[in-house]
């Protein structure tokens, strides 16, 4: 009898101790509910983590990179496997924490998909769920609800602060800017996604009509009746019976954490709901409190606190003057982060000759970091002199403000100060290009692989540039030196000084020649007006230029001048074009890869901008999507002797390298920076 009562008070203890732990989350087969992720099993990768205090933290705060949290097992969506997607019902409990009360980068995610593999997906506006090559594909079989806290015009976004629904790509089929309906009265009250406030979402799914609702509230209010987004899509030809939940997010350039509270799912059309009295606090990044001592003392201090606080407004005012930032209104409406003066100087140390990374025309380029958050970054201060004035400061930022791509150069920010001009950007510790092409030959190169990769990144920033971005925007100044490579080597765009943009279809009313000698086609020659094929002309050059390793215009034993595209196009008529890739690259080469880019460099470089094809076709090129088209060293020279006809020149007494250099030199009349 005694030992009966022992094992019922050993049961009653481990029932006690179970309630404790269950009181959190509750688990079943097709539903559980978390009220904390305190103990949770969940499959975590990249930045996630579960707190000590019981929220699932899926960002940490770190730049450009992605974190994800999946129920660990998967969850039957069908009854049978080839029956529909049955009725689902989720919500969830969010916070999102940024440095800045106005910007977050980039957002967060909840998601159904096949698999847990997100090695390839890519960070920032992304959001960790797919890349630039797969997204849009139905073979991604994966739908989304996202929370996006910044506008990608390549996505479509509506804007910085909206809620979508995704199918197997970042463009939303439905979304709305992040609001509730009051129920009450019916009005529309918009809501802050980085308010740093708790909110809840709900998502559900009905079988019989295929209709996907999603509903965001302020956390303690009851679900509204009316959803804020609302989409019809047959999951049926997008979810696999089987799939994993779970949540993603990813950071850009802003300092910004991703937070979780809770979470409830069921299979069905009602989920349990969340306790909220069990939530975890929201994390602060600092704390305050109250000196005792100050309240004892403060009857003491009034007298002083006048004098104080004189003293500080004296001393704001003298350092306001000393930083004299100017503010104009245009600078309202522009995106990137304006930086304060006095945070530039501490992260460079005081603009500190040590820290050059590089000079110009402009001025010179910093690196710093940032005090506060220790981000490296590469400050590019005009001087009061430069060539490159106020309009080209202007332009830069307007011009890359809003352009989000991994293959350009991130403008983080700006400041002005009196007469100084300065752009903060990302720090690419390996420098431009340039300096790997045209380093001595006993110094360590760029092999072919990363050549081609870093070509082909140039492209697609192209692309984007030209054809996928809401404006068209010509770079006007592309070469070695403008393609700056980040800690893995890869290519990014940047020097957007002389950069035009115009919307789609319009005429860009280009007629000041700019850019630099050797890269420019000839019509800029003949009506001084840019267009994208100019920046495909100068692209041509650029493919030459990492190729050969060789600067776009080059100079004989007797010191004469002639373009690098003149010297490669005489090789291939004669047969030997493999004999004009670098000679540092060796035996380590894909020689038809490098053929087939010297000749695309080629049908990039011809005198005519109607024959030069635009950079979708030339990434088909690249990609292996399309073939060259057929054309020979006869057909170029027949363009050549074309234009020189055109011209004036008389075909008849001009040998075909001549006739490339003349191009070259026409190319060249009006100089660069």
């Amino acid at each position: 009898m005694a030992e009966k009562k022992h094992n019922l008070l050993l049961l009653c203890q481990l029932l006690y101790f179970s309630s404790l732990n269950i009181a959190s989350f509750i688990v079943a087969e097709d539903q559980f509910v978390y009220s904390s992720f305190a103990r949770a099993n969940l499959s975590l990768d990249g930045t996630a983590t579960i707190k000590p205090e019981g929220f699932l933290e899926l960002t940490n705060g770190s730049y450009n990179l992605k974190g994800h949290a999946f129920y660990p097992t998967p969850v039957h969506f069908r009854k049978s496997p080839s029956g529909n997607v049955n009725s689902f019902s989720t919500t969830f409990i969010f916070s999102i924490l940024s440095a800045y009360p106005d910007k977050s980068a980039d957002g967060l995610a909840f998601f159904i998909t096949r698999n847990k593999n997100f090695s390839g997906a890519f960070p920032a506006q992304y959001l960790g769920l797919l890349n630039d090559q797969n997204n849009g594909n139905t073979s991604n079989n994966i739908f989304a609800v996202e929370l996006d806290t910044i506008q990608n015009s390549e996505f479509e976004d509506i804007n910085d602060n909206h809620v979508g629904i995704n199918i197997n790509s970042l463009h939303s089929v439905q979304s709305r800017s992040a609001a509730f309906y009051n129920d009450k009265t019916g009005m529309f009250k918009n809501l802050t996604l980085i308010s740093r406030e708790m909110m809840q979402v709900w998502v559900e799914y009905d079988e019989g009509t295929a209709q996907i609702d999603v509903t965001l509230a302020p956390i303690k209010m009851a679900k509204p009746v009316k959803p804020l987004v609302t989409a019809v899509y047959n999951f049926s030809t997008v979810l696999t019976d089987a799939a994993y939940i779970g949540f993603s997010s990813a950071t850009g350039v802003i300092y910004s954490r991703y937070c979780l509270f809770g979470w409830s799912f069921s299979m069905g059309n009602s989920t349990q709901e969340i306790d909220i009295t069990k939530l975890p606090k929201i994390p602060h990044d600092g704390t305050s409190s109250t000196s005792k001592v100050l309240i004892i003392v403060l009857p003491v201090v009034i007298a002083s606190f006048v004098f104080v606080v004189g003293t500080v407004i004296i001393l704001l005012a003298r350092k306001k003057l000393a930083y004299n930032e100017l503010r104009e209104d245009w600078e309202n409406e522009f995106g990137p982060h304006r930086f304060a003066y006095n945070d530039l100087f501490l992260a460079t140390e005081g603009f500190n000759n040590k820290n050059v990374l590089g000079a110009g025309g402009f001025g010179k380029v910093y690196k710093g970091i940032l005090p506060t958050s220790k981000l490296d970054i590469a400050v590019k201060r005009l001087s009061h002199e430069s060539k490159q004035g106020t309009k080209e400061f202007i332009t830069e930022i307007v011009s890359i403000g809003h352009l989000r791509h991994r293959n350009l150069v991130q403008l983080l920010g700006y400041c002005r100060r009196k007469g100084e001009l300065l752009l903060v950007y990302d720090y690419m510790p390996n420098g431009s290009l340039d300096k790997f092409l045209y380093c001595e030959h006993d110094k360590l190169s760029l092999d072919w692989t990363t050549r081609f990769r870093i070509i082909k990144g140039v492209a697609c920033a192209l692309l984007y540039l030209h054809e996928k971005w809401d404006k068209v925007v010509i770079h006007r100044d592309i070469k070695a030196s403008n393609v700056l490579l980040d800690s893995e080597l890869n290519g990014r765009l940047g020097d957007f000084g002389l950069a035009k943009s115009y919307h789609h279809g319009a005429d860009p009313q280009t007629t000041r020649v700019v850019g630099t000698i050797g890269y420019l086609a000839p019509e800029l020659a003949r009506t001084g007006k840019a267009s994208p094929l100019t920046d495909v002309f100068a692209f041509g050059t650029f493919l030459l230029e990492v190729t050969c390793g060789q600067r776009p215009v080059k100079q004989n034993a007797q010191g004469e001048q002639f373009m690098l595209v003149d010297w490669v196009l005489d090789h291939w008529q004669k047969g030997s074009l493999a004999e004009t890739i670098d000679k540092r690259l060796d035996d380590d080469c894909n020689i038809d890869e490098a053929c087939l880019v010297l000749k695309l460099g080629i049908l990039c470089s011809q005198p005519f901008a109607s024959t030069r094809p635009q950079m979708h076709l030339v990434m088909q090129y690249l990609n292996g999507d399309m073939q060259l088209p057929e054309f020979t060293p006869s057909d170029m020279s027949i363009n050549m002797l074309t234009l020189m006809g055109n011209k004036g020149f008389n075909p008849s007494s001009v040998s075909y390298p001549q006739l490339m250099t003349s191009v070259g030199t026409m190319s060249s009349l009006s100089g660069g920076r």
